[in-house]
């Protein structure tokens, strides 16, 4: 089994502001996190919560600020070396699991590790990651045999697969039912002790975001960071 993560990853986002045309959706927004802590985003709808959190993910470009991981400007980097450092420094859980039905349960964990061979025991750790979430019974499903709960725990170990510092979440218990929606909750968190990422959740759920250790509210493109006590 891998060890944990010693590193200590740093997010910096400074006078951040994006628009789609004449609309603006960021205005001017800063923040820091250092490695390793907990991140709720929480805000009405329409109040850039996952835009954010894209801009972050490196999916999307600013129009304008910056945004720094581990010290380094993804948005300097060419769109191949982009792709390559997104691959293996960012995990994405979204509200859907965006799971291939092609493929198993094991094949849709490893599909991070196809584009960029990042280790060479990948398969083995996909295992380990399906252990921990509860689905080593479950290997060689297809994602339509599972329920939804399931699926998202599929999702949370594709996520994992490459050991990334930063694990984003977008609304990842939003489609589930509430005692569901615990279990991921408490599995989120379980493994975010275990890897020691920057975990950081965009959630309209105000218990989930309680948990977190900061707390980032958006309010009409703007943001105020509160340390949850």
């Amino acid at each position: 089994m891998e060890q944990p993560r010693t590193t200590t990853p740093q997010i910096k986002v400074a006078n951040l502001s994006k628009d789609y045309g004449p609309v603006q959706v960021l205005r001017n927004i800063s923040f820091g996190f250092t490695g390793g802590v907990s991140v709720a985003i929480t805000g009405p709808s329409g109040s850039g919560k996952s835009t954010l959190l894209h801009v972050v993910g490196t999916l999307e470009k600013p129009n304008s600020g910056r945004v720094e991981i581990n010290n380094i400007d993804p948005f300097m980097l060419s769109e191949p070396e982009l792709a390559k450092y997104r691959n293996a420094v960012i995990g994405f859980v979204f509200q859907d699991h965006y799971l291939l039905p092609q493929y198993s349960v094991l094949e849709n964990v490893l599909v991070p590790t196809f584009a960029f061979k990042q280790q060479p025991d990948a398969t083995e750790r996909a295992r380990e990651l399906l252990r921990r979430v509860g689905l080593t019974h479950r290997l060689t499903h297809r994602p339509g045999e599972l329920s939804g709960g399931e699926r998202q725990r599929v999702a949370i170990a594709r996520a994992l697969i490459n050991q990334p510092d930063i694990l984003l979440c977008d609304e990842p218990t939003g489609s589930l039912d509430s005692t569901t929606a615990e279990t991921i909750a408490d599995l989120l968190f379980e493994l975010h002790d275990v890897e020691r990422n920057t975990l950081i959740v965009v959630t309209h759920n105000l218990e989930l975001a309680s948990r977190c250790q900061q707390h980032l509210q958006l309010v009409d493109g703007t943001c105020s960071v509160n340390t949850n006590s």
